[in-house]
C-alpha cells in the first residue's frame, strides 16, 4: 500500500500519554491539512514518523516499509521542521551541496531557483538569515526533494503574506508537476483550507475525524436566531458548539441540513474551517 500507516501507536513522556493508540493512513497523492492544538500530539506523531524518536506501542510504516531506523525509507519521506535541525554556522550554498550529497532527490539546480525567487542570500550563513527567512531555506530544501512524501510543519512561520503566497503558489505548482503525499500541519488553517484536500484532526492524543474537506464543510453549518428557537432546531442534531448574547444563540451543527420551519426567523450559515476546528478542539471529540 503507497501509504503512510500508522498502527494503534501510543507515545508517553512519563505520565502524560501524548498519543494514544492512534491509527489513520496519509494516503499517496493527497494534500493533507494535519491540524491540532498546542499540546495535541501533532508534532509528536511527525517526529515519529521522521524517525526522531520512537513508539512506546504500535508502529508506522512507509508504503509498507517499517519507518523506525530503515535506510530503505530515507529517500521516500522529508519532514521540514519548525525545529532548526541545521549546522547554524554553512552558508545556505554548502547546505544545497551537503543535502544533494545526502539525498540522491535533491535538486540543487531547483533549489537555487527557488532562492532566486524568495531572493534568499544562499551566501550568507544560516544563523545571519532572519527567522523568516531560515524557514524560507528550509521550505526550498523540501520543494527541491523529489521525495513521495514531504511534511510541512508549520510552514510559514516568520514569513510575511507576499513570501506565504509565493510558498502556496510554488507548492501546488510542484505537487501539479509530480504527484506525491504533502501534509502541512498548520495554525493558519484558513490559508490552506483551499488548497488542502483532507484534513486529519488531533486533540488531547487521538485522531477526531479524517474526512475530505468539501464533504466536511458540506456537514458543518451554523443556526442562529432566538435561544428558544435554536433550541427547537437542534433537538436530536450534533450540536458541536455553542455561542449565546442575551437572547439570540448561534449553535453550530455536524451532520444534515433541514430545511427551517415554515415562517422562521432563523437563518442557516456556512460554517469555514476554522470555526469547525475550533468548534470540534473546544468539545474535545465527545
Amino acid at each position: 500500500m503507497n501509504a503512510i500507516q500508522i498502527e494503534n501507536v501510543t507515545k508517553k513522556y512519563g505520565n502524560v500519554t501524548a498519543l494514544d493508540n492512534v491509527s489513520f493512513s496519509f494516503e499517496f497523492g493527497k494534500i493533507y491539512g494535519f491540524l491540532g492544538r498546542n499540546g495535541a500530539g501533532k508534532s509528536t506523531l511527525i517526529n515519529l514518523i521522521a524517525n526522531r524518536i520512537f513508539t512506546d506501542e504500535g508502529r508506522i510504516l512507509i508504503d509498507g516499509l517499517p519507518a523506525q531506523e530503515n535506510m530503505e525509507v530515507h529517500e521516500k519521506i522529508f519532514c521540514m521542521s519548525e525545529a532548526d535541525l541545521y549546522d547554524t554556522s554553512l552558508k545556505i550554498r554548502d547546505h544545497f551541496k551537503w543535502i544533494d550529497r545526502f539525498y540522491d532527490s535533491f535538486d540543487r539546480e531547483k533549489a537555487f531557483r527557488i532562492a532566486e525567487q524568495f531572493h534568499l542570500d544562499t551566501g550568507k550563513k544560516f544563523k545571519a538569515l532572519s527567522k523568516g527567512y531560515q524557514s524560507i531555506f528550509k521550505l526550498t530544501v523540501a520543494l527541491a526533494l523529489h521525495v513521495p512524501y514531504v511534511i510541512f510543519d508549520e510552514p510559514v512561520l516568520g514569513l510575511d503574506a507576499n513570501h506565504r503566497e509565493l510558498f502556496y503558489d510554488l507548492l501546488l505548482q510542484d505537487f501539479e508537476s509530480q504527484e506525491r503525499t504533502i501534509i502541512i500541519a498548520t495554525h493558519l488553517i484558513e490559508e490552506v483550507a483551499n488548497i488542502i484536500e483532507e484534513v486529519v484532526l488531533i486533540d488531547r492524543g487521538k485522531v477526531l475525524l479524517q474526512e475530505n474537506v468539501d464533504a466536511l464543510l458540506e456537514k458543518g453549518y451554523c443556526v442562529s436566531g432566538l435561544a428558544s428557537e435554536v433550541d427547537g432546531y437542534c433537538q436530536g442534531k450534533n450540536v458541536i458548539g455553542r455561542d449565546e448574547l442575551g437572547g439570540l444563540k448561534l449553535a453550530y451543527i455536524l451532520g444534515e441540513k433541514d430545511p427551517l420551519p415554515q415562517n422562521s426567523r432563523l437563518q442557516l450559515s456556512a460554517m469555514n474551517l476554522q470555526k469547525l476546528f475550533v468548534k470540534l478542539t473546544e468539545k474535545g471529540g465527545n
